[in-house]
């Protein structure tokens, strides 16, 4: 099972101008690779699989932030452009426009790149920032991704997600055996008519 945690964090100064820049960056890679996308379906009407490395070549800015949140920008795009194929109502994806779309973008956890500890997160590109802590974690919680954002006011925030496997208590126990007992009686009353019904609708007809 999975469980996010949602913690406010405070870059210093360098920190706050590559997570703006991470920002535009996966803003620009989702919109580039929709416009080839969307040229080259009008032209082949096939479907084009690109990826952001095509394009670090051309732009090599984008290699100055994670690429992981440049990955998550284009499996989110994908994802919208298969729901496009298999149903054409839906439309076509849209562009993000820098003032419209959501200033956020999502990392991954990978060979221990991200590290939660004493009030500190380690993000990828990033290092250190320092984080308002306000829950703890369980020390068996896998940790599977972080998305970072800035809300309207200026403030950032690191949404982590976690997965872990649910433990069976004692209460889980009752709540299954009480389900599997009424569960049971069900069947067994839904048979016991069904006989019933059966040995009526078999009785001979009186003349």
């Amino acid at each position: 099972m999975n469980k996010a945690y949602k913690f406010r964090i405070y870059p210093n100064e360098e920190q706050k101008i590559l997570i703006a820049k991470t920002f535009g960056c996966v803003r620009f890679i989702y919109n580039k690779m929709l416009g080839d996308k969307i040229e080259y379906y009008h032209q082949t009407k096939e479907k084009l699989n690109n990826t952001p490395a095509q394009y670090k070549t051309e732009f090599e800015w984008l290699k100055e932030v994670d690429s992981l949140a440049l990955a998550n920008a284009q499996m989110n795009l994908q994802d919208a452009y298969n729901n496009f194929f298999r149903d054409k109502k839906v439309g076509s994806p849209k562009s993000k426009s820098k003032k419209g779309s959501k200033r956020s973008y999502t990392t991954n956890c990978v060979n221990g790149n991200i590290i939660v500890s004493d009030g500190m997160i380690r993000l990828p590109k990033l290092g250190f920032v320092k984080m308002k802590q306000h829950r703890n974690i369980p020390d068996d919680y896998k940790l599977k991704s972080v998305t970072v954002s800035q809300n309207a006011s200026g403030k950032y925030f690191a949404s982590i997600l976690f997965e872990y496997e649910e433990e069976i208590t004692e209460k889980n126990l009752k709540y299954l055996s009480v389900w599997i007992f009424l569960c049971t009686n069900y069947m067994l009353t839904t048979t016991v008519i069904a006989h019933s019904f059966r040995d009526i609708t078999d009785c001979p007809k009186r003349n």
